[in-house]
Parts: C-alpha cells; structure tokens; sequence
C-alpha cells in the first residue's frame, strides 16, 4: 500500500496516531505509551519523505484538539498530554524538514500551522495550568519552523509591525512582535530583524516599541547561545551592515528614552546594540571620541554612575546592573585575543556590579525575586568565566549565614557551568572542587530543614524549565506564607540534587582527607540522596535524586567514594542504599513505585558493571565482598532486619566509624545473620532485595510485573560474577537462580495481557524450590497485606462508609492503582477493578509459592518416619502423625490456608461469586504442590464437621455449596499435571475425605442441582483413578469397594420416571459418570465384603459379584428397551442414542473389569449367559468374555494352588529390593508393627529373607537404621529393638552348633574334671567364704576366663557364614553410618581426620560388643537353657561363669572396670587383651561370604511363618500405605509394592477367612521355631532327596495337628 497509494498510506498512519492520543483513548499504560512512541517515530520518519501531508495532517490534528470541549481533571490531563504529544512531534518533523520544501508548502505553514502555534504562545496569560508547559512545546516548534521557514515567520513579524504603526493606541496587540523571543536567529536573520525594526521603530506605539525593545534583546540571545561562532567571528572581523543597523537603532531607541523610567527600559536593549559595533566600542574608549559616538560615551557614563549609585535614581541603578550583566555575559563569548578593548570596559564595571548584586548585608531586589536571581546566576556565571580563581563571590555566597537566595544563585550557577561550557576558554568546573565540603555541608543543612518543613505539606509541582518567577507563580502551593523559608529550601534542594546529577565529583571530592574521612561523606551525600527518593511529597525532587543516585553508581563515581578501599565502601554503601530503597518498596510508601523499580533495575545493571570491573581485584582486598553469603542466609522470622531505618540510623551505618567492615561487622546484626566475618547488611541488602521483586510479581501493573521479572536477571548477572571470582557454584549465592533466569527471560516476552502474564508468573513461582529468607519474607509479607485487603474487601461498603470521605478521596486520587497503599488502614473501593484484580494476583502468589515456606519451616527439623526400634516411649514422632495433622495452626501458611477454605463459601453480595471462582481456579491450578498434603487434610477435617457424631448428613447450603467447591478443586487439581505434582500428592491420603464426600452427595436427593454435583463427583472418581499411581492409598480395596457400592446406587436405568425431558438428560449424565466411575474403580479390583458378617469369604465374594452383576445386566436391558422404544417412535434426538450407546459402552466395560478381577467368584455366575435363551444377551456375555481375554484374565486363579501361589507372592513382595538395595515392603512392617509383636516379626523376617538368599540386605536395613537412631555407641543393641531381636533370632538359630562346638567341650572339663571340683571363683570379698582365699579365687577366674577366651578367638575359622554376614553386615553398617553422623558434625570444626582415625575402631567394636552381649555370653552364662548342658551346673560354676562372662563383656566393649571394685584387678588382663579380641572381630566381620557359599538353613520356610506374615501384613496394612507415603524414600520405590500388596491381600481375604479346606491354618498362632530349628540340625536341606522332591510339588504344609506338629499334603496328580 505504501508503494502504491502513498497518500492513503500517509493518511492512515496520521489517522491511527490520531486514534491513539490519550484523549483518545483515555489514561494511559505502559501499551499504549510504547504504541503512541512508536507511532511517533513513524511520523518522524514518513516526514522526511512526504513532509506536506505529516505536517498538514499534524496541524489538522492539532486544530480538533484545540477545539474539543473538556470536562473533568481527567480530561483535562489527557488534552495536555496530548497537545504535548502533537507538539513534539511537530518540533521532530520540522527539524528533519527536507531543504527542497516547495513554496506551497511554506505557505501551508504560514496559513495553518503558525496561527496555531501562536495560540500557545499566547495562552500562559489565560490561567491555565499547563500553559507555561504548552509553551515550552509550541516555542520549539516555532524554533524549528523558523530554521527553514524564517521567511514565513519574518513576513508574518513584519506585516504586525506594519499594522502597529497605524493602530490605534487602545488597539494594540504585539502577540507576534514577541515571536521574536522564540525564533531561531542567524546572523544575517538579526540583521535583517535590526533592519526592520530600526525602518518601523519611529512610527511604532509606545507599547509597541517596548515591546520591539524587550523581543530584540531575547533575540539576540538566541543569536549567541545557538551561533557563539558568529558573533565570535564579529569581533574577529567587523561587520558594517550590522553595526549600522545597531547604531543607527541605538540612536533612536537613546531617542526614546526621554524620562528616567523609559531610559530604564532601554539601557539592557541599548548595551547590546553597543556590543554589536566592536569600532564604536574601540573608538569610544579612546581620551579623544567622535562626536558621532559621544552618545554612547555618555551612555556607557551614565551607566558606571547608576551602577555605582550615583544615578539619582533606584530605577536606573537596576537598569544598570541589568545592563551590566548583558555585558558581562556577552564578554565571554568573545576571545581576550580578539578584542581586549571590551574586557577593559567590562573590568571597569564588575566590582562594582558585584558589590551591588553580592551584598549580605543588603540583598539586592527589585521586587521580583526570580528575575533577581536570574541576573545574579547571570553574572556569577561570567565572573566565573572572565576570572575563574577570583572565587571571593563564590565565598561569600558559600557563606552559611548569607541568605538563602545566595545559596540557591550559587547551585543554580554551578550547574549552568557544569552543563553549558560550549566554548573552549570557558573555564571548568574543576576549579570549584575545592570548595566540595562546603558545598556537602550545604547540601546536608538543605536537606534536613527541607524534609523537616514539609512533613505536613501536599504535594508540590515542579517544572525544571520554568524561571524561577514562573515556578513561585505557576505552582499551587498550599503552605500558608509563614512557609515560604521551607519552600524556597525545596527549591534550593531540588537544584543542589541536579548539580549532583550534573557532576558527582564536585561534591564527591575530598582533597586530602583520609580514607574513613572520605568514606564517610560519600556516605552522607548517598543517605541523603536516598532519603530523597520515597519523597511523595517532592516528586521532581525525588525523580531528581534517582538520577543523581544513578550517576553516583556510574564506574568512575564509584572509585570516588572512597579512592583508598572502593570495593569495600561500594559494597557497604550500596547496600545501604539497596536495603532502605527495597524497605521502602515493600512496605509500599512510594507511589511512583514503577518507575522507582525501574530506576532500581539500571542501579543494579551499574552495580554488576563495578563488580565485572573489579573482578579481578586483589582477593585480599575484597574477599569478605565477594564471599558475602556463601552458603548461609539471613533467618526470617517474618521480617529479615529490624532495623529503623531512618535518615539518621541510615547514615550512622554508612559511616566508618560504624562501617560493617571484614571482621569489624556490628555484633548484633553478625548474630542475626548468621554468618561471623562478613558483611550482614549485604545479606540483609540482597534479602529485601529480593523481597522487593517477589512482592512486585503480583502488582496490577503489568509494567511493573515485567520490570520486576527484568531485575531477577541482574541478580544473577551478579551471582555469576561473584562465583567466577570465588570459584563456587552460582547456586551459593542464589539457590534459586535457575527460575531467576527464567523470569528473566519471560520478561522480555510480549504478553498476551494482564491474566496470561499472572498464570505464567504463577507457574514459576511453583518452581521455586529453595527457601530463602527472601521467598519467605515475600510470602508473608504478601500473607499479611493479603489479610488486610481480604478484610476490608469483606468488609466492604461497611468499611468504606467508616473511613470516611477523606480516605475515600486518598484511594481514588492517589493510589488508585495500589490498594496495598491503602491496605493499612484505608478503605476499598471494588467499582476500580485494579483493586479486586490485585488481591487476585495476591492470592496466586500465596497458592504457588507457599509451599516453599513450608519447606523452610520444616527444614530446621525434617519430618521423618522413625522406625519404632526401640521402646514405645522412646520412640521419635512418626510421618503418620505430622502429616496427617495439619501441622502447627498458627504458621502463616496454615492460616492462609485455613481462611482460602472459608473463602470458597464467601457469600458477600457484591463480589462473592468472583472470590468463590477465583479462589476455586487458583487453589485448584496454581497451588504449589507441596501444599496439596495440608491442602488434603484441612478439606478432610472440614468435610468431617458435615457429619453428627452419628454419623448423619448435617445438610446446609454453606456445607453443599463447600462440597461442590471442594469436588472442583479436587478435579482442577489432580486434571492439572503440574510439575511435581506427584511427588506430593501421595503424602497424604484422600480415602476419607473422598468417601465422606460420597455419603454426603448421596442424601442432596435428585434435584437438578443434586444430580449435576453428583455428576462432578463421579468424574472427580475417575480422575482420581487416572492419577492412582500419584495418589496415597491406605487400604485402597477396601476403599475402592465401598466407592462402588455408592455410586452402583447412583445408577437408574429406568427408574427414573422424571416427566421434565432436561431431568432425564441430566439423569443419563448421571448414569454415564457413575459407570465411567465404576468402570474405573473396577480396574483389577478384588471384591472384599464386608468383615466380621459371619459369611464364608468365598461365598461372601460371590453374592456380592452377583449383586453388581445382575445391576449392570439390567442396565443393559434398559439400554436396549429405551433403543427399541426409540426404533419404534420414529427416533429420538441423535444425543440421546449417543448417550444410550456411550452408557452400554461403560457398564459392558464394567461387568469385564468386574469379571477380569473376580474369576474364582464370578465365573459361575456369569458363564450361564452364554447359554441365555435371548440372543442379545448372550451377545452381551460374549462381548464381556472377548473383552477379559484381551485383558489378559489369569485363569489360574481357578487353580487350586492358587492359594499356595498367592501366598509365594505375598512373600516375593516383602523380599522384593529396591535399585538402592531398600526393602520397601519389609522396612514398612518393621516400622509400623506394635513391639509386642516384634519377636515373631524377626523370626518370619530372617525366615523368608534367608530362604531368598537376602538375609545380607534385610540386616543391612535393620542394622542400618538402628545405629542411625543409637544416642552414642554404649546404647547400641543394648534396648529390646526389632534390630536386636532380629540378631538375637540370626545368633540363636545359626550359632547353636558353633556354640555346642565351641562350648559344650570347655563346660564339661570345668563342671566334671577332678582339678575343678573344689574350685571357688569368687571375687567379691563381701560374699567369700572363710576357707576360701581372694587371690586364688582371682587366680582361678583368670585361669577359666584365659581358657575359654583363648579357645573362642581361636575359632574363628568355624564361625558360621550365616553369623560372619551377620557380624560384616553390622560393621558396615555400623561405620557407615556413625561416618555419616560424624562428618556433618565435624565439618564446621574441619576434623575430617579425626573421623577417618575414630569411627573404624568403634565400628568394629560395635560388632564385639554386640556378639558377646547377645550370642556368646548368653550361652555361657545359661549352657543349660542354650541346651548345650543336659542339666543346671553347680551354683559354684554357674558364679564363676557369670563373673566370666563379665570380663569377656569388657573386652568385647574395650572398657576397662571401674565401678566395680572387686573386678578392677582383672583390668590388667582386660586391657592385654584388647588387640587380640579387636583381630578376632575384624577377621569375623572384615569379610562377607558370597550368597553361595552361605548355607541357607532356612530355605524351607513353613506355612506359619507365611500365616504369620499375612496378618501382620493385613492387621497393619493401612499403616504401611501411610508410612510408604510419608517416608522419604518412597519416590524411589515408587508405590507399586504397595498396590501388588493391597491386591493380594484383597484376594486372600482377612487372615480369619480361609476356605473350608483350609480353615485350620488360622485357627492357631504359630510361633514356635523348633520345625525349623530341627530342619537345620539335621541338614536336611543339603539332602538330594529333600531338593528333588520340592522340584516335584509333591508336597505341601497346610496347618497342624491337634499336636502342633505341621501336616504335609500329598499331592498324587503330581507325581511323574
């Protein structure tokens, strides 16, 4: 298009910018801004092409804007804003105007563009507030028009002077004689201007040529301050047309000044026209003038007496020192060099100009104090330049008791030669430098009487381009005049702040001063400048000093703050300042808070730009800098710091007489960071930092939210420096960098709008996964104003009415975008969306990201499953009861939670369905994760309160309307597979609350609301069971068994007779989701009646298959009646048959699930309908019988070993190992058995595991876990633990013929050899016998303890393989694990040494000490109850075995005796002993058999072990679920174990259930171990015999006899 039909092109364009103006479109946001920049530049562009039609259509815009008629401030902004626009873009198009611009189109501009422009121009006189600004804009546009246009400009200048000089003196208007002041003037244009005015000046109006006069002087300006060559080059080489021209206008303006108040008037004008004829000047200062010039000599006279006060008159002595100062000002656009004549005159006038205007004792005035200061800026400014170290002035104005006028000329001076030094002999800046401290002090006095004046002041406005007149006039201040000392310190500020902006080193300077000195007053200027920034009150003031700040960070400024240690005072400083500006954000007291975190963003880009600088600075220098918060973190406790801080604790913590340096850091703030040696303001600077951005992620502003997401990038632009500098992980300094950068890399995404953005933020926030004591602060600081705002939105209108108007009007006018400014204590207004949209976004931030301040709270003490092995009151409290609770009520989180559940039934008028809904959403799909478990369990408490403690339905709309919410959060969630979903939603079982939900639907009867909640409910049931691997079940059958016994009850077929046609639609619905549901539920489901109905369990299954079965027959039935109806009536709606032919579909479904998992019961029920006389029913059995076969039905259940084969599965399950070698299933029993039970647990345990061959991997488990859980190495194995039970088993039955060996030799020489017959062994003095002596009875103890420890040590080659696993699998364990202890112990001590030269040592005594305490020592102490004696030795020897056994014991224990005195003389044998007793246990343990070498003894395993095995198994089932979901381990395992369990379980029923054949296997306990003890003492498993008949399955053992004994069946069909 643009090809082909410009114009229409150009137009269009033109026409959407149009479009787009705020006027237009209303206030604006960030879109539209971008959209109307971008629209500009298009424009700007297109102009330099098709200049006419921009600039026509420009104008065209321009017009209709001026005419539009406006109500309302709003509307009144967006006019200006929009003039605003249409004017720069003019003044940009005009300054790229091409030169080949056709006469029409000068003339266009002329006609249309200019009158419009001279509107502006005019309009600052008609009271409109935004008139001085309007004209700023149109006088750059008539700048730029006259560039190439001056003709145009001229011609129209000229015509008003041509009509001025026939006018009437009422009717004089010189609107465009003061054009002149905004032109853009060349030389030859001012001579052209000289020329014309000097033709017409004579016959002008008095008015008129006062006008002439004021329009020319700002003329001339123009001419030097945009050409400063040009008139250079005049003094360079005279120009005689324009000396003629000044002259000759000279004389008649000297003409006109016939009184003293017109020669005031022209005395400005007329030293101009002098300075433009440089001869005149030369000749005039010669002893002997022309008289052609003695007007001017007596005018430069005139001029030194009024300067001087000798003029007569106060009127001309200010004339004169205006005049003065032109001078002056002019001179120094000129070079020395080229004309030493004018600086001669200027000299002979500037000391006394300078004692006119620079007196303290008696200011100068005129009575308008702007103009006032402008001329004294004017002239410090060329005294500067003229004479640069002539400073006395700059002095006097320095002077802390020189008015205040003086101070702000000065600053304002400063600045002007800081940023207009255009010409080269201009002198810089760096010649005031040594007045910086002075100028700081000024700076910091300012400060302090400005803030400490305006606490109770509004808002003041502020244009940086007005004069100081149009400032004092233009604002609307509403100080009363008492006030004006604190507004002019404003003013003073506001320019100190931009002469900081405009060179930093001027006040950063500090010549000769040390470091700490200059550390210090860096400090200061920086506090004081962030003092600035959440000024509210002095926006401009603020805006300015985020600019001074921002150059402050600038590379060079920072190596200024403290030349002798930059890195260390950047880090202290900066810190400072990021901490109290992020305080500041948080608690939301700056309104501007966008812009403010978008100036916080390029502070930061500078920050990491100073770091990559000095990133290889020396270590030593900065090493506490960089290594800042590696590897700790500040503790929250809801606010990371509790410092105040205001302008003075800021100031005193910058300031090096406090300074946080390495090691010198404040105690209190060290402690409360946790980390000794570094800097804790960082820390706590970086922590609020981050707060500060969390907290923004849920602001309305969507800028906001996207500046935000920008800075996380920054943060780990700086992670990544700092870990190069120490070579440390990048997760160090920020755990969570890797979702920072994908914040980052969001941000610079377009949006598709407010709600997309939120989701997205949302899912990140999800994947956080370190708590930080930034998240944490985040989350409950949001937690916090997310209550307020919760309460007042409640609340509201009540609150609202309440608050009053004021705060009302403080909402709307102020903060009508923040409600959290207002959150305090204001009130809400829900007609400004923003405001519910922003609790919106708060309550997703809280959903997502709590769940890692859960995990922070529960890092200082993990919650784990401790395995009861030891005694019930000393056990540590289980997974079970933390995670089934709902944790402390009072954290944050829990509350948070507590009050989003009492949100789901928020019944406010105005905007309760969208805090249901919303709440509904967010909890549903962007909860995190980690909070589903406590999620779980507050919906279970809540449901549980619906019931009565009969268990009746407590039936109201609050409760409905809960469950209906609940039901939809539950499908939200478990439809929604958010990233780590599963990992949590097994943690905490849904079983209760599911069936809960189920009885309380069931009673809501069949209303059409009744029915469509009972719909949602069966497809939450079905989504549910797709997401069954994730979920935690504690007895899945029997809770999936009663799940289908309610919703079978749903089902109605044709009973409903409802005559409404809608009913019976939603009826069908129903039907079709409760057998989606069931069909669902059927899913290899093992049907389990009810317990304890006095029903044979088979018989039981079968009537209730039965019973399901004949339901989904009849439903197939009424299917194929409705089809028939249907058939014959011509058809119904085609819905309805997809709806009869979706239901048949589900329940064939059904009856196969059904008949698939309960062959053995339901076979005989359902083969007889493939004989069914009616063909469409056998049809239906057919297709239920293909469907199982596809299925892959196991038919040999039928089997009649099917028993026996359920049971060899049940024991794979137990023994089955995890890829970590865990034994889920077992490690579960063994956890959650009552100890009671636990000697029969050991025994069915070793059993099973060694008859797999896993006996190794059962004590590495047990064993491992017992020492984890040992206080110290004396309490190991010495409590009746499972563990110690199952060593105790593992000694007893694989020791017993190593200890007859072993012992039964050495026991019957001391009991019947003739040298021990007499023999006493006591030791204790206090129970000898008077004929028996103390030392020999040592010596005979000592003799039978040498003998027996000689013979044990030396039988190491006979210890069993059983016993050596035993004792290898305990010391690994053993070392394993105190190795583990010990090294998070000692690793902040840096003992690892200590570690490696300890722990083996107790390792192996562990084993020792073990071995003697439960196997060897037992038997020695009672050889007849080991049955190694056929009968009790004397008590004499039964003494001298127990004081024995005790020596053993404290060699085993290497610990020598010392309670017992009678015993201490044995120390020395002891303690000889300890090496050999050490090579002894290491030579057992050191070495473990292989599987094949162990002789498995217990390879038989008989049916009561496995009887034993299955109730404790069913008995302790629902335990098991939940510590398999609570244990840590259970991602690895997975929960597969458990459900292959539950199924098992289910099909073998009950343990007090068997079928007839076998009812005698439960009616007896089976605890004895002799069948398997005789087993292994007669070998028979290694007998060819016994293998090649257990091939066979010849036999099996099934119960016992009246005796006890085991029967063994014989099995005649399987013989060869």
């Amino acid at each position: 298009m643009a090809a082909h039909r410009p114009v229409e092109w150009v137009q269009a364009v033109v026409s959407r910018f149009d479009e787009q103006l705020p006027i237009k479109t209303g206030q604006q946001n960030t879109h539209t801004k971008v959209s109307t920049e971008h629209n500009k530049e298009c424009l700007i562009n297109i102009s330099k092409y098709k200049f006419s039609l921009v600039i026509s259509g420009l104008t065209t815009i321009l017009k209709n804007v001026n005419n539009m008629r406006i109500f309302g401030e709003a509307a009144e902004k967006n006019l200006y804003l929009s003039q605003l626009i249409i004017l720069d873009t003019l003044e940009k198009c005009l300054a790229g105007q091409p030169k080949d611009t056709m006469r029409l189109d000068e003339t266009m501009l002329v006609k249309q563009l200019l009158p419009e422009i001279c509107h502006f121009l005019h309009t600052c006189r008609e009271g409109n507030q935004h008139a001085a600004e309007l004209r700023n804009s149109a006088s750059g546009v008539l700048f730029s028009l006259s560039c190439n246009n001056f003709n145009a400009v001229f011609s129209r200048i000229s015509t008003r002077l041509q009509e001025l000089t026939v006018c009437s003196e009422d009717n004089v208007d010189v609107h465009d004689i003061e054009l002149l002041q905004y032109i853009n003037v060349d030389c030859a244009k001012l001579k052209r201007l000289l020329k014309e005015t000097a033709f017409k000046f004579k016959a002008l109006k008095k008015v008129a040529q006062l006008a002439v006069i004021n329009s020319l002087e700002k003329a001339f300006w123009n001419w030097v301050e945009n050409y400063p060559d040009e008139f250079t080059k005049l003094y360079q080489i005279p120009q005689t047309d324009m000396a003629e021209c000044a002259e000759k206008l000279f004389d008649l303006v000297d003409g006109f000044a016939e009184s003293t108040k017109r020669k005031a008037a022209v005395w400005p004008l007329q030293i101009i026209l002098l300075i433009l004829c440089p001869e005149i000047i030369q000749d005039i200062s010669k002893d002997v003038v022309d008289e052609n010039n003695m007007n001017k000599k007596l005018f430069l006279d005139s001029l030194r007496k009024a300067l001087a006060g000798h003029g007569g008159s106060r009127q001309l002595t200010e004339s004169a020192a205006i005049a003065c100062v032109k001078l002056c000002k002019a001179s120094t656009y000129i070079n020395w060099e080229d004309n030493s004549v004018i600086f001669l005159l200027v000299q002979s006038m500037v000391v006394d100009l300078k004692n006119l205007l620079f007196n303290p004792s008696k200011p100068f005035s005129r009575g308008s104090q702007p103009a006032d200061v402008d001329l004294m800026i004017d002239c410090l400014v060329s005294c500067f330049r003229i004479s640069p170290h002539n400073n006395q002035h700059f002095k006097i104005c320095l002077a802390q008791n020189s008015p205040s006028t003086f101070h702000y000329v000065l600053v304002n001076s400063l600045h002007r030669i800081i940023t207009n030094s255009a010409l080269d002999w201009w002198p810089k800046i760096d010649a005031v430098y040594c007045h910086s401290v002075e100028l700081r002090n000024m700076f910091g006095e300012t400060l302090h009487k400005a803030v400490q004046g305006c606490g109770a002041h509004p808002a003041i406005r502020m244009a940086p381009s007005l004069t100081f007149k149009e400032k004092v006039t233009s604002l609307k201040f509403k100080e009363k005049p008492t006030d004006l000392e604190t507004r002019s310190y404003k003013y003073l500020l506001l320019s100190m702040v931009k002469l900081i902006h405009a060179d930093p080193k001027l006040l950063l300077c500090n010549p000769r001063k040390q470091g700490p000195e200059t550390q210090g007053s860096t400090a200061e200027l920086i506090t004081g400048l962030v003092q600035l920034v959440p000024q509210s009150h002095m926006p401009e003031i603020a805006q300015e000093a985020m600019e001074a700040l921002l150059v402050l960070h600038q590379l060079d400024s920072i190596d200024l703050w403290n030349p002798d240690a930059p890195v260390e005072t950047f880090w202290e400083i900066s810190s400072q300042m990021l901490f109290y500006i992020c305080k500041k954000l948080t608690s939301h007291q700056m309104l501007s808070s966008t812009e403010i975190l978008k100036w916080l963003r390029e502070i930061l880009i500078c920050r990491n730009k100073f770091l990559l600088k000095n990133k290889q600075a020396d270590r030593s220098s900065c090493h506490f800098l960089f290594l800042y918060g590696v590897g700790c973190d500040v503790p929250s406790s809801g606010n990371t710091s509790q410092m105040s801080m205001d302008h003075e604790e800021l100031l005193r913590t910058c300031t090096p007489g406090t300074s946080l340096r390495k090691g010198k850091g404040n105690s209190s703030m060290d402690s409360a960071a946790g980390c000794s040696g570094t800097p804790p303001i960082c820390r706590q600077a970086q922590t609020k930092l981050e707060v500060a951005l969390y907290m923004f992620l849920w602001s309305p502003d969507t800028e906001a939210v996207l500046v935000a997401m920008s800075c996380f990038r920054h943060l780990c632009e700086e992670a990544d420096i700092r870990c190069g500098v120490d070579e440390v992980s990048v997760h160090n300094f920020l755990p969570n960098y890797n979702t920072f950068m994908e914040f980052a890399s969001v941000s610079n995404m377009m949006s598709t709008g407010r709600a997309a953005l939120q989701k997205r933020v949302m899912a990140l926030l999800r994947r956080i996964e370190h708590p930080t004591a930034g998240n944490t602060e985040a989350w409950e600081d949001t937690h916090a104003k997310w209550e307020q705002a919760t309460k007042l939105i409640l609340n509201y209108p009540k609150a609202k009415m309440e608050d009053g108007q004021a705060a009302e009007s403080l909402h709307k006018t102020i903060v009508k975008r923040r409600m959290s400014h207002v959150s305090g204590g204001g009130s809400i207004d829900l007609s400004d969306t923003d405001s519910l949209q922003e609790w919106i976004n708060m309550t997703g931030f809280l959903c997502a990201l709590g769940g890692v301040c859960l995990q922070q709270r529960s890092n200082s003490g993990l919650a784990t499953y401790s395995p009861p092995m030891g005694p019930v009151s000393e056990r540590k409290g289980s997974m079970i009861s933390v995670m089934s609770s709902e944790g402390n009520a009072d954290t944050p989180v829990s509350k948070f939670m507590d009050r989003l559940l009492s949100l789901m039934v928020c019944n406010h008028e105005k905007v309760g369905l969208q805090i249901r809904t919303n709440v509904k959403d967010l909890v549903g799909l962007e909860l995190s994760p980690a909070l589903y478990p406590m999620l779980f369990n507050k919906l279970k408490n809540t449901i549980s309160k619906f019931f009565d403690s009969q268990g009746q339905v407590l039936l109201t709309d609050t409760n409905t309307q809960f469950v209906e919410q609940t039901i939809a959060i539950m499908k939200n969630l478990l439809d929604n597979h958010t990233e780590g979903s599963s990992e949590h939603l097994g943690q905490a079982s849904i079983e209760t609350m599911m069936l809960n939900l189920v009885r309380y639907v069931r009673v809501l009867g069949n209303m059409v609301h009744a029915i469509q909640i009972k719909t949602k409910l069966c497809q939450l049931v079905e989504v549910m069971m797709a997401r069954r691997d994730d979920l935690s079940f504690c007895q899945e059958m029997k809770f999936r068994n009663k799940m289908v016994e309610y919703l079978t009850d749903w089902v109605m077929g044709t009973s409903n007779q409802a005559a409404d046609d809608d009913v019976k639609c939603l009826t069908r619905d129903l039907d079709q989701a409760s057998m989606e549901a069931v069909v669902s539920l059927l899913a290899g489901l093992p049907l389990q009646p009810e317990e304890g109905d006095g029903v044979e369990l088979m018989e039981a299954k079968s009537q209730l298959f039965l019973k399901y079965f004949t339901l989904f027959m009849n439903l197939l039935n009424d299917c194929s009646e409705v089809e028939d109806e249907n058939a014959q009536t011509g058809g119904r709606k085609r819905g309805m048959s997809r709806r009869l032919a979706s239901l048949r579909h589900c329940t064939v479904l059904a009856m196969s699930n059904l008949l698939n998992a309960n062959v053995d019961s339901g076979l005989m029920h359902s083969i007889g309908l493939g004989y069914h006389k009616d063909l469409q029913t056998r049809a239906t059995f057919m297709e239920v019988l293909t469907k199982i076969l596809q299925q892959g039905t196991e038919f040999d259940t039928l089997a009649e070993t099917v028993l026996a084969d359920r049971f060899e599965r049940l024991v794979e399950l137990v023994t089955m190992m995890g890829d970590q070698g865990e034994l889920p299933i077992a490690m579960a029993l063994a956890n959650v058995v009552p100890c009671s039970q636990w000697d029969e647990l050991a025994r069915v345990l070793v059993t099973l595991f060694d008859s797999r061959h896993l006996l190794y991997q059962l004590l590495w488990n047990m064993f491992s876990k017992e020492v984890e859980l040992a206080d110290s190495m004396q309490t190991l194995f010495r409590g009746n633990s499972l563990a110690s039970k199952i060593m105790t088993f593992c000694f007893k039955v694989y020791g017993a013929t190593y200890l007859q060996k072993l012992l039964d030799p050495l026991l019957r020489i001391v009991i019947t050899s003739s040298d021990w017959q007499h023999v006493s062994f006591e030791v204790d003095p206090t129970r000898l016998e008077q004929s028996e002596s103390l030392e020999e009875n040592q010596r005979n103890l000592l003799q039978m303890t040498e003998k027996f420890f000689h013979a044990i040590i030396s039988s190491s080659s006979e210890f069993p393989p059983q016993l050596r696993s035993v004792c290898h699998c305990l010391y690994q364990a053993t070392c394993h694990s105190l190795l583990n202890k010990a090294t998070v112990k000692e690793k902040k001590e840096n003992k690892k040494s200590v570690v490696s030269q300890r722990f083996p040592q107790n390792s192996i005594g562990a084993v020792g000490s073990a071995m003697f305490l439960r196997f060897i020592n037992p038997a020695i102490v009672s050889p007849y109850e080991a049955g190694i004696l056929d009968k009790k030795p004397p008590p004499r020897i039964e003494r001298g075995l127990k004081l024995m056994s005790k020596i053993l014991q404290s060699i085993a224990n290497h610990v020598l005796f010392t309670k017992e005195e009678h015993m201490r003389p044995f120390n020395d044998f002891v303690k000889s002993n300890f090496d050999a007793a050490r090579r002894f246990f290491l030579d057992i343990a050191s070495d473990c058999p292989t599987s094949d070498a162990v002789n498995h003894s217990l390879s038989f395993i008989s049916d009561g072990n496995v009887l034993a095995l299955h109730r404790l198994l069913w008995n302790n089932q629902e335990k098991i679920g939940q510590y398999l979901s609570s244990n840590r381990d259970h991602k690895a395992v997975g929960r597969r174990p458990f459900d292959k369990m539950a199924t098992l379980l289910a099909y073998l029923g009950p343990p007090e259930h068997k079928p007839v054949a076998d009812t005698h296997w439960s009616s007896l306990n089976l605890t004895s171990s002799k069948f398997e003890e005789f087993m292994t003492r007669h070998q028979v498993h290694e007998k060819e015999e016994f293998k090649a008949l257990k091939t066979l399955s010849i036999f099996y053992q099934a119960g016992t006899s009246k005796a006890g004994n085991p029967i063994f069946y014989y099995v005649a069909r399987s013989l060869p």
